[in-house]
């Protein structure tokens, strides 16, 4: 009998159904010689500080740096109340640890996802709650039952995974060294007050920097005025058309009277086509998917989409068997996947208009082992879905797309370039025009991608051509673009190194596959948001921008190497060579301690600032009603409607940023809560639903039936 350990519920029914294993217990399936149980993501967190020492429950600067001999584990925390064990995470170890006891267990699968996270996830399971049975790894990039089979009978020893491990643990521990000290000691020294912390992250200040530092260029920008000599000239058949006055590569000019001198002898004088060229030009479709061009991709086409909500729903499409594993840097396949990608295309392809010139090539753009690290790009499997939400259907149409265009023929247009000349006029420049026309749409035909095509005239060189009339144009520069979230995976997945592009090109293909990056396709997206939850940055529209807070942290904290990027890049560059096998654990986390250590001394050493000033919201201590659990009143707290007697154990709490409401857009208001514990219900107007529409509909409050913790529950007037 074999143990199969999955990161989640959802992949566990999805291995037992591969496994056609019907008997379902409490916490495990069984069947057919496995038994399949599950985690809930991590279930086990590091020790907090003041778990390995007493004295580290409040902070006082003498107590840092604080770096532990040896890093410990415990059951993850209840989110509800820190101090305590989650209870459901407490109960599937207790479950797990049963079943690796088992005698008629002989071996135990780690079948969580293949990545850094999924390895410690695992491993910190089954090395903690120890066993001296055989432990193996299950290596997969989609949960489609070919492949679940597939894997099971190539399951690797777990100690191969050693490196991957190494990696997950110094990231872990590393962040963890780095987020308690720094955040501590700069709270500590730069703010007053109580109730909330100077968040301090190896990955989260350069990510602020990177937003500091744009909106700064934009801050100092100087526009500037250029100018432009445009003209229009007629062909014998009476055909206009437009050309730009350029002298060698110039056609901006920064005084406007260079062209009024040009322009004024332009009068009464006609022109010859000087030259004309025309090329044939082939235009590729986009690379396939990885999870950061997938995100700039979502974010930048629709509206109110974040990297994070990106990130779980094609977790969600990964975990329905979709798609798949879409925490990847790559943007190729293995090209050990060639037969496979040709059967998932046969089956997309049905009844497509198009389906005729869709044809399998196994091409170097596609296939290539060179551009994969890990895991291949993000690609549809060959389980169709019948069904999906609003938001699972724009990111599976997005991936299966760009996977059909790959196939497709390659887009074609004529590219033409008119030289035209005045004559008798002795002029350093040429007028140049330059137009495009489409002459296979191929590719573009799959999300009717629109090409602006510019038509010129049919002339030949030698051709005369009169002067319609010719106009000289201001222009002003532009400051850059606030960045969007597109914009900062760009810069965070290649640390700056040809950002500005999409990716389709060798060098960032290389700076991508290095390593050499700012957090990895997982932590990206957690990153951006935590920085909008700290308050250090705000977005607007699609636009990102710091706010004081941010501005003023990046001004003071004085470890500079925090907020480099080639700081950074190097650092993760480091874990992603733990993984090769070319540094070692022991020489990163060395690195990171004496880091830490000398940054803490510094800040120490720093004149006294303040960037931050908390002051506490005092609690009304309203009484909203009676407790539906104890009877006792229930108040308003800072951040919910609780029961006052939470002293002595009672639950009974509505958070003020309620998650099932904020989908919603909505936050529960006085009027709200007393509605609820009065009547047991309430009318709750304005809902937003997910397509965006206003909805009214009565809420409650309810119990649920196997806990001491509550749900919403939604009616509509019929």
């Amino acid at each position: 009998m074999k143990l199969i350990i999955a990161e989640k519920p959802s992949v566990s029914r999805n291995i037992a159904d591969a496994l056609k294993i019907k008997g379902k217990q409490d916490g495990y399936f069984e069947g057919n010689g496995y038994i399949v149980t599950w985690a809930f993501g991590h279930l086990l967190q590091l020790y907090d500080a003041k778990d390995y020492d007493e004295k580290m429950s409040t902070w006082k600067m003498e107590n840092f740096p604080f770096i532990p001999q040896a890093f410990k584990y415990k059951v993850k925390s209840d989110p509800k109340n820190r101090e305590k064990p989650d209870r459901g995470a407490q109960k599937q170890l207790k479950i797990i640890h049963g079943l690796m006891k088992r005698p008629d267990v002989d071996g135990i699968i780690s079948a969580c996802d293949y990545d850094r996270e999924g390895q410690v996830i695992g491993d910190s399971i089954i090395y903690n709650l120890r066993t001296d049975k055989q432990v193996y790894r299950l290596l997969l990039n989609e949960w489609t039952p070919a492949e679940v089979m597939n894997g099971l009978q190539n399951v690797k020893p777990n100690t191969e995974l050693r490196p991957l491990q190494d990696a997950g643990v110094s990231r872990q521990w590393a962040d963890w060294v780095i987020g308690i000290n720094l955040t501590s000691v700069a709270t500590l020294k730069y703010q007053k007050g109580k109730g909330k912390a100077l968040n301090i992250g190896r990955v989260l200040l350069p990510t602020l920097k990177i937003i500091y530092d744009r909106d700064r260029e934009i801050e100092t920008f100087v526009p500037e005025n250029y100018y432009k000599l445009q003209g229009t000239f007629k062909t014998q058949q009476g055909d206009e058309y437009d050309g730009t006055y350029t002298e060698g590569k110039d056609d901006k000019f920064k005084t406007k009277e260079t062209l009024d001198e040009i322009k004024a002898m332009l009068e009464d004088k006609s022109g010859v086509i000087h030259d004309k060229q025309v090329q044939k030009k082939k235009e590729y479709p986009p690379f396939l998917f990885n999870l950061s061009n997938l995100q700039g991709h979502i974010t930048s086409k629709y509206k109110g989409w974040t990297s994070d909500k990106v990130l779980k729903v094609a977790q969600s499409l990964y975990e329905k068997k979709f798609i798949t594993y879409p925490r990847t840097a790559s943007i190729a396949l293995e090209e050990s996947l060639v037969g496979k990608t040709a059967k998932v295309l046969e089956t997309l392809s049905e009844g497509l208009p198009y389906k005729d010139e869709i044809k399998f090539v196994k091409s170097k753009r596609v296939f290539d082992n060179a551009k994969v690290d890990s895991h291949s790009a993000i690609i549809p499997t060959y389980v169709k879905p019948k069904k999906l939400s609003p938001d699972e259907q724009h990111v599976y149409d997005a991936i299966k797309n760009r996977f059909i265009m790959q196939f497709m023929p390659v887009a074609e247009y004529e590219e033409t370039r008119i030289e035209t000349k005045i004559k008798d006029v002795a002029l350093k420049g040429l007028f140049i025009s330059k137009g495009k026309v489409q002459l296979v749409e191929g590719w573009k035909k799959v999300e009717k991608v629109q090409s602006k095509d510019t038509i010129l005239p049919l002339v030949q060189a030698n051709d005369p051509v009169d002067l319609v009339k010719s106009e000289v144009t201001t222009h002003t520069t532009k400051p850059p673009k606030q960045h969007t979230e597109k914009t900062l995976l760009r810069v965070m997945e290649t640390c700056g190194k040809n950002f500005e592009g999409d990716g389709d090109d060798e060098e960032s293909v290389h700076a991508i596959l290095s390593g050499f990056s700012i957090g990895t396709p997982a932590t990206r997206a957690e990153t951006i948001k935590k920085l909008k939850d700290v308050g250090y940055i705000e977005s607007e529209n699609k636009n990102l921008f710091c706010t004081k807070l941010g501005r003023d942290l990046v001004d003071t904290f004085p470890i500079k190497d925090l907020f480099n990027l080639e700081f950074t890049g190097r650092l993760e560059k480091s874990l992603h060579d733990i993984e090769k096998r070319t540094v070692t654990k022991q020489e990163f986390l060395q690195l990171i301690f004496d880091f830490t250590s000398h940054s803490v001394e510094t800040i120490k050493g720093e004149k006294d600032v303040t960037i931050n000033e908390v002051t506490s919201q005092r609690r009304t201590n309203e009484v909203m009603g009676k407790c539906p659990l104890c009877g006792h009143a229930v108040i308003e707290g800072q951040k919910g409607f609780g029961c006052s007697n939470w002293k002595n154990g009672c639950k009974f709490v509505i958070w003020k940023n309620d998650k099932f409401l904020a989908t919603m857009k909505k936050k529960p208001t006085k009027t709200m809560v007393k509605a609820l514990l009065k009547n047991g219900v309430t009318t709750v107007k304005g809902l937003t639903s997910k397509k965006g529409n206003k909805f009214d509909a009565k809420m409650r409050y309810e119990k649920n039936p196997d806990n001491d913790y509550f749900s919403w529950k939604m009616e509509f007037d019929k």
